[in-house]
């Protein structure tokens, strides 16, 4: 059977419906087969369509693969929190992400290892292929709120600095394979990204 032909009994499938379908496919197929699993033939057959349903899409298997990974990890974005505090956005955000993501975190783990193996690619290179460069993040307008308000202080966000909670988040993630206890979010957000963006109130106290 073929999507375009015979996606439902009743109607066709045509153009971004059926490129989504595609994809939801395939996301499917990078769950369950892994990176070694992932063929056009694989997703071709769990699409029940043909590969040339395929091909007039994406040119090959790696054009798919960045597709699909943007597509899947996309699934697992979540809107960006306004409790009323720096603390209050960062916390809410991590919680969410720590849930909707933490399903995925043992492909990811597996699947670095063999698309390392086999490209020579990193994570942060599966970032750029996926994504692209990201402009104006969940953080991003979390601290432009936060300087608002006065509780940042914004000659402290440093590119490193503004992207040190994600980062750190992300990697707990990717080692541990599982979620992120809550202690774990908490001390992140307490311990590090707080200290390091927020103005210094006891300076300015001191200031004659």
């Amino acid at each position: 059977m073929d999507l375009e032909r015979d996606a439902a009994p009743l109607r066709r499938r045509r153009g971004e419906e059926l490129e989504q379908a595609l994809l939801q496919a395939a996301w499917e197929q990078l769950l369950e087969g892994g990176y070694q699993g992932f063929t056009i033939d694989a997703v071709a057959d769990r699409a029940q369509t043909s590969r040339s349903v395929i091909y007039r899409r994406w040119s090959d298997r790696d054009a798919l693969l960045e597709a699909t990974l943007s597509y899947g990890l996309n699934l697992g974005r979540v809107e960006t929190p306004e409790t009323g505090s720096l603390r209050g956005d960062m916390l809410a955000m991590m919680r969410t992400s720590n849930a909707a993501r933490s399903a995925i975190a043992p492909l990811m783990s597996v699947f670095m290892g063999a698309y390392f193996a086999d490209s020579g690619r990193t994570f942060a290179d599966v970032r750029q292929r996926a994504f692209g460069e990201r402009t104006g993040t969940s953080v991003d307008t979390i601290l432009e709120r936060a300087i608002a308000r006065g509780e940042v202080d914004p000659a402290r966000l440093t590119p490193r600095v503004r992207t040190v909670a994600a980062d750190l988040f992300r990697h707990d993630l990717l080692m541990t394979a599982a979620p992120l206890p809550d202690d774990a979010i908490v001390a992140i957000v307490d311990e590090v990204f707080l200290p390091l963006v927020m103005v210094d109130r006891g300076a300015s106290r001191d200031i004659p």
